[in-house]
Parts: structure tokens; C-alpha cells; sequence
């Protein structure tokens, strides 16, 4: 990519939307993250906390924690039932995601 080019492809990208992707990439850095991520993708359904656990190497605190983390930047959405959470993919993000990644990388 010349100068030029490298110009024209941050002056499209504008200051806001170039924070949000940075965030959601901030938010996919760590790798139980993107496990998480998928898991709940995969099953395509609300899942509580312990479900999630049974499934991946780790305890449910640091499973939590990663939720709330993939909740903040909307990759996962939470719902309330009684005294139980269910955690599922965004589906919008399915769609922004890579509309985001095509705004990154000045691809149409």
C-alpha cells in the first residue's frame, strides 16, 4: 500500500468506529475469550454459566469474568431468568463483525 492509499483508508474509517472495532478486538485478544465466543455460537442457544463451564478448562469465575467482557463490547447478550443468567451470541455482531473488518481493511 502506497502513502496515498494508506491516507485515503484511515480518512474513511472515522475516529468513533475505529475505537469501537479496536474494542472489539480488545475484547477477542485473549484466547478463552474467542473459546467462549465460539461455544455459545456453536450451540446457537442461551446457556447459563455452569454449562459453559462443563465445557471448557477453566472455572466459572474466570468464565464469568469473560462474559461480562464479551457482554460489554455486545458479542454476547444476557438474560435474566429467576436467579440464573443465560448467555447468548449477539446475532447483530455475526453481521457488523465482519461488515467492520471490511471497513478495516478498505475492502467493499
Amino acid at each position: 500500500m502506497n502513502e496515498s492509499q494508506v491516507k485515503r483508508a484511515t480518512a474513511s474509517l472515522s475516529t468513533e468506529d475505529a475505537a469501537l472495532y479496536a474494542g472489539w478486538f480488545k475484547a477477542l485478544a485473549d484466547p478463552m475469550r474467542v473459546r467462549v465466543l465460539n461455544l455459545l455460537a456453536t450451540e446457537r442457544r442461551p446457556m447459563a454459566v455452569g454449562e459453559i463451564v462443563e465445557q471448557l478448562p477453566i472455572g466459572q469465575p474466570t468464565v464469568s469474568h469473560h462474559l461480562k467482557i464479551l457482554a460489554d463490547v455486545r458479542f454476547v447478550l444476557a438474560e435474566r431468568i429467576g436467579t440464573s443468567t443465560r448467555y447468548q451470541v449477539n446475532g447483530a455482531c455475526l453481521e457488523c463483525f465482519p461488515a467492520a473488518v471490511r471497513a478495516i481493511t478498505a475492502q467493499t
